[in-house]
């Protein structure tokens, strides 16, 4: 069907997005109502997908694949948001943005960036003609998103699982895949995005490969601002007095799925550098207190 705007279709996804979000944002400021916020994100990244398919119609087979993998997990992501925060009621997050239009504007504005941003890769991949016969980047890349997929959808049915139990209120989710993660969920979205670069990559020539700039933005996100960061913070305060809860954070990978007994005996250099275990990541953290044995105290004196 052609070019629209332009031969990449960027100002078209950005406005289209910019437009869906802001009707979302009025819904929010007007009604206090942000039970929806994460199903604007997830969905406007399906809705991203099938456009630029549509609209260019070229109907390659790379295309037609990526296109689902994204519509897929949107469509997961979003009606599993969607019924989660339906059953718990308020979305915590705003407990201090709805009555600050300044801060809803800024989420949203960030929320906008986050869609178009991340969906880069397959916005080219979409506008293109499809690049040709497949490669092995492909099949690489459709891998890394399936077990992406499944780490993240494995993830989130396991936590709620976990916290809707009454014997767990008040506990930290450890068990399945959270066993090997403190953050399995963001460790597969991570995953899965960098499988739709991967993939997206035969497509891509010269200033195109720009465009990882998505999947970087997305870790970015979540390595140091609005993921990882403040459910760190938040534990730490909750739970932060623990012993067992210490023992947990000490031998937890903080992403990347590993075994305790393996990343326990790991040496901090080692975790900081290559398992993105950063100090500002316990900087909550409660002081342990030192226990002084009263004979050694009295000696000192």
């Amino acid at each position: 069907m052609g070019t629209v705007l332009d031969s990449h279709f960027l100002a078209l996804t950005a406005i289209v997005t910019v437009v869906y979000q802001f009707i979302f944002f009025v819904i929010t400021a007007l009604f206090k109502f942000d039970q929806v916020t994460d199903f604007a994100g997830s969905t406007n990244f399906v809705i991203l997908a099938v456009l630029t398919l549509v609209l260019k119609a070229s109907w390659h087979f790379r295309q037609i694949v990526l296109t689902l993998l994204v519509v897929v997990w949107g469509l997961r992501l979003g009606i599993f948001l969607l019924m989660r925060i339906l059953q718990w009621g308020e979305d915590r997050r705003f407990d201090e943005q709805r009555g600050n239009i300044v801060r809803l504007i800024i989420f949203w504005t960030l929320q906008a960036v986050w869609v178009w941003t991340v969906s880069l890769p397959l916005t080219l991949v979409n506008a293109s003609d499809g690049g040709g016969s497949l490669k092995p980047a492909d099949v690489i890349g459709w891998t890394m998103w399936v077990f992406g997929f499944l780490i993240e959808a494995a993830a989130d049915q396991q936590k709620l699982s976990f916290k809707n139990s009454p014997e767990n209120r008040g506990k930290w989710c450890d068990v399945g895949v959270w066993k090997y993660s403190r953050h399995p969920n963001y460790f597969g979205e991570m995953l899965l995005w960098w499988g739709i670069f991967v993939a997206a990559s035969p497509v891509l020539e010269g200033a195109e490969y720009l465009v990882i700039f998505g999947p970087l933005f997305l870790t970015l996100l979540l390595l140091f601002v609005s993921g990882i960061p403040l459910l760190e913070a938040s534990a730490d305060k909750k739970h932060g007095n623990s012993g067992a809860y210490r023992s947990y954070k000490k031998t937890t990978s903080p992403l990347i799925l590993f075994p305790r007994g393996v990343y326990g005996n790991l040496p901090g250099w080692f975790k900081t550098v290559f398992l993105f275990e950063f100090p500002f990541y316990s900087r909550n953290l409660p002081q342990e207190k030192v226990r002084v044995d009263s004979k050694t105290a009295k000696r000192k004196k």
